[in-house]
């Protein structure tokens, strides 16, 4: 729980009433719950839920289905499943809308599965259904070692699409190109517009996937191929920037920018289904994995965002309401997992 808007030292451990499915909807018991970018947002008082939706954190879990509310078919009691959430997932049991559950891919421990869910969600939804990402175009990730980053880097590369990254360390840049990046952009030392234009013998990323928003517009304009898609889903670098409009019909781009927690839950759904039927096969096939930094007790909830908030982690940072068992993790990961002083 968050006692109120504030740093790490605001989340908490407090006993709370079991949920009721409702219709339409699916209690888990879980395994583990994905920690992201918008769960320190809203902790820090800037991402409020949608209204109805829980106020305790967490976006996608696993787990085990433990009650079917009315109306819910094709998913039974004991079904090892992940989630995408509108919240609540930092927790022992959580309801989910039953068309937001994906089964357990085949070859991917329970565990690690929490890692899936909205890293697949977003980057499906906006490099692939948004953005038309295509067979030999090139992507450009920025923050290629993030969850969302080396979730990507993967499924474009199984695409097979050429993929540029830009991430502030040797060492992520390293772990990108384990993944399939070609192109890797230190943006602390480099510019990522000439970087790109150059591998790309001056035409530039066809699509770009980018979590900074504000302080990236104008060099990411730059950075689009003829035709290019820049698809905004972060604002780590601020909300508000100029936009040369004339640079942007030059290239006859395009600038969406996107959310997946407030759509409504048909919306979700119909992504959730595309992605169970475009990218878990992809999965399963072991063309791509979860990238898992770390898997840490629910009750270091608070080192885990710090540890989000430091950027320090590759991949996805992991939260366990209780011991896992022996075949959890079976799978393993794309990276080798970090040891922060969790269960890993």
């Amino acid at each position: 729980m968050v006692r109120e808007p504030g740093g790490p030292d605001v989340l908490g451990v407090a006993e709370v009433p079991d949920p009721v499915p409702g219709p339409g909807e699916v209690l888990l018991d879980v395994a583990a719950a994905g920690v992201n970018r918008a769960d320190v947002m809203q902790r820090q008082g800037h991402y409020p839920p949608p209204a109805g939706e829980p106020e305790t954190l967490g976006l996608e879990c696993s787990g085990v289905v433990a009650q079917l509310g009315e109306g819910v078919s094709g998913w039974a009691v004991g079904d090892e499943v992940c989630a995408l959430l509108p919240g609540g997932g930092y927790a022992e049991r959580v309801v989910v809308p039953a068309g937001q559950l994906l089964p357990v891919p085949r070859g991917v421990g329970l565990v690690d599965a929490a890692a899936l869910p909205e890293v697949a969600c977003t980057v499906w939804s906006n490099v692939f259904i948004s953005a038309g990402l295509r067979e030999g175009e090139t992507l450009l990730v920025h923050g290629g070692g993030s969850g969302i980053g080396t979730f990507a880097v993967q499924l474009a590369r199984a695409w097979g699409a050429r993929v540029a990254v830009t991430a502030g360390s040797e060492r992520k840049l390293a772990a990108c190109r384990e993944l399939g990046a070609e192109v890797l952009v230190d943006y602390t030392q480099q510019d990522f517009v000439e970087e790109v234009r150059h591998a790309t013998g001056g035409r530039g990323a066809d699509v770009i996937l980018d979590v900074v928003g504000a302080s990236y517009l104008e060099r990411n304009v730059r950075a689009l191929a003829p035709s290019g898609r820049l698809v905004i889903i972060g604002l780590q670098g601020g909300r508000r920037a100029e936009l040369d409009l004339g640079a942007l019909l030059a290239v006859r781009g395009a600038v969406m920018a996107t959310s997946l927690r407030a759509r409504p839950r048909a919306e979700k759904a119909a992504i959730v289904a595309s992605v169970r039927e475009h990218v878990w096969p992809l999965v399963e096939a072991g063309r791509i994995r979860p990238v898992v930094h770390a898997r840490m007790p629910l009750a270091d909830a608070a080192r885990a965002h710090e540890v989000l908030e430091e950027s320090s982690h590759i991949g996805k940072v992991l939260l366990l309401p209780r011991e896992p068992g022996p075949d959890a993790s079976r799978g393993g990961s794309a990276v080798d997992d970090h040891d922060l002083g969790g269960t890993a």
